[in-house]
């Protein structure tokens, strides 16, 4: 549907993420009572390691999603969408009750920025090419190496950034950050998605998002569930649209015109190029055709994953 662009058009630089926040868990007790709030697995988290993590409801739903990292021997950043920051950290703080754990909002102190591109890259320096969910070296913030953004084959490096990005990088517009965070694949649970969604169906499993060795969380029953006994009917895909999206609009089947197959997560720009990551019936990715709102809407093609969904997964 779209052409697709040369790599040296493909996004690149640096811009302010004033969509996300910061919660700041600080305490003898912050990893260990995050480990038993999350799908992952925060008691055995490395300094130079960052994680990928959800906060789920009793009924295993994911009302927020992180990228979180070690800040100081005791202390943990958890970057999360803006919108659901303070209904979240409300929700956290009324369980930490006995546990040595303060919880903030600490987005003032720690302004994140969206890094992206070889001009990223260059400027965070070598080692810079290392592997997703890790710190990276860099004198002015805490930046966290994340998967990289994948379109026809071409690899975008991204990186988050807590504090000031190196200088001397391009601006890079909202909508091409958004595009990249869309053709990562890896899901961002924001207020119109919140409570919608089990892990799988949105493949937080294969981006890293859960730890299934860990112990109890809330949710964990059903996410767990969901992984084993093969119960999963839905999952998530990035698809080309002719127009912008936005998250929480409804997306619909051909062969099923009267409900809803599905739900867009994310969805981002890059001049007239519009993609969004969509949480789909499996069956409805069998053939057919997809429309945004309803079988009148604009209709939707399927695009490539940056990773394999195996044949025999849930």
């Amino acid at each position: 549907m779209n052409p697709t662009p040369p790599a040296s058009s493909l996004p690149a630089g640096a811009v302010r993420l004033a969509d996300w926040g910061v919660i700041r868990a600080g305490g003898a007790d912050a990893l260990k009572f995050l480990h038993g709030q999350m799908t992952q697995d925060f008691e055995h988290l490395e300094p130079q390691q960052a994680r990928l993590a959800g906060y789920c409801s009793a009924k295993g739903r994911l009302m927020a999603s992180f990228v979180a990292w070690r800040h100081g021997p005791e202390d943990l950043l958890l970057a999360c969408s803006a919108d659901l920051l303070p209904a979240v950290l409300k929700r956290l703080s009324m369980f930490v009750l006995r546990a040595r754990c303060k919880l903030t909002d600490a987005s003032a102190e720690f302004p994140l920025w969206g890094l992206a591109g070889a001009a990223a890259q260059q400027a965070l320096g070598a080692p810079a090419a290392g592997a997703a969910w890790q710190l990276e070296a860099c004198t002015t913030a805490e930046v966290v190496r994340l998967p990289d953004a994948v379109d026809a084959g071409v690899a975008v490096p991204r990186y988050l950034a807590a504090g000031t990005p190196p200088p001397g990088l391009p601006e890079l517009s909202i909508d091409g950050w958004r595009w990249l965070e869309v053709k990562s694949g890896v899901a961002r649970i924001g207020s119109a998605t919140a409570e919608q969604f089990v892990p799988q169906m949105v493949n937080f499993e294969l981006v890293g998002g859960v730890d299934f060795r860990k112990g109890c969380y809330p949710g964990q029953e059903v996410v767990a569930r969901s992984q084993y006994r093969g119960t999963l009917k839905r999952r998530a895909c990035i698809v080309d649209a002719p127009l912008p999206l936005q998250p929480g609009q409804e997306v619909f089947h051909s062969a099923d015109p009267a409900q809803p197959a599905g739900m867009v997560v994310l969805a981002g720009s890059l001049g007239t190029r519009h993609a969004a990551l969509v949480e789909l019936k499996i069956a409805a990715l069998e053939g057919g055709t997809l429309h945004l709102g309803s079988l009148q809407g604009p209709e939707l093609s399927l695009a490539d994953l940056p990773y394999a969904i195996a044949a025999d997964a849930p």
